[in-house]
């Protein structure tokens, strides 16, 4: 009777002695698999995703520019949404009545590939001063200082001060069409039919 309990002693003794190692293992692995789903689940979360993803910089458009000189003023953007940067004069001019200047703004500009600049009139000059812009086109591979030819439409002497917006520049996209000559075209509806041939206005 006395050796059936010293070997069920030795039996539960080497048990309690194993049980830790066994369910520390077991636990140990359990636990690191169950961290993992949860690092990995994490990892392909939509809403962290949201967070921490960004445009790649290929498929992101950027306007560089440069300045030419001191003069020179960073164009801005009236609001995050505004279509074009307002383009600002290096230089105080005199636009008589009637009359034109080609205002620079010492800057450079490279714009986004597959596109061109339009430098567009302001509505503000337009409006008030019947002041318009001509010749507004800046190509892809223009490097030059950008200029603003300004058309003084009124009956007054227009003044342009160093700092003033005067026009802005709109990036558009362009395609680069390949020149191929032909004998005929083909006809259309509307024919050759110009300028009022579609209405009085």
């Amino acid at each position: 009777m006395t050796r059936l309990l010293l070997k069920n002693l030795q039996l539960c003794s080497s048990f309690f002695d194993a049980a830790p190692r066994f369910l520390g293992r077991d636990f140990h692995t359990r636990l690191t698999a169950e961290n993992k789903e949860v690092t990995d689940a994490s990892a392909v979360s939509p809403s962290k995703r949201a967070r921490t993803e960004t445009q790649p910089a290929e498929e992101r458009s950027v306007l560089r520019f440069a300045k030419l000189s001191e003069h020179a003023t960073t164009p801005t953007r009236g609001s995050a949404k505004a279509a074009g940067y307002d383009l600002y004069s290096a230089y105080d001019y005199i636009i008589g009545p009637m009359d034109k200047a080609i205002v620079k703004t010492d800057i450079q500009i490279a714009v986004p590939h597959g596109c061109y600049g339009r430098v567009a009139p302001r509505s503000g000059l337009a409006a008030k001063h019947f002041i318009d812009v001509g010749a507004g086109v800046v190509d892809e591979d223009y490097r030059g200082n950008v200029g603003v030819v300004l058309f003084n439409f009124s009956k007054d002497t227009f003044e342009v001060k160093k700092g003033d917006r005067v026009a802005q520049l709109v990036c558009e996209k362009i395609c680069y069409p390949d020149l191929e000559e032909k004998e005929t075209l083909d006809d259309t509806e509307r024919g050759a039919g110009g300028f009022g041939s579609t209405g009085r206005n």
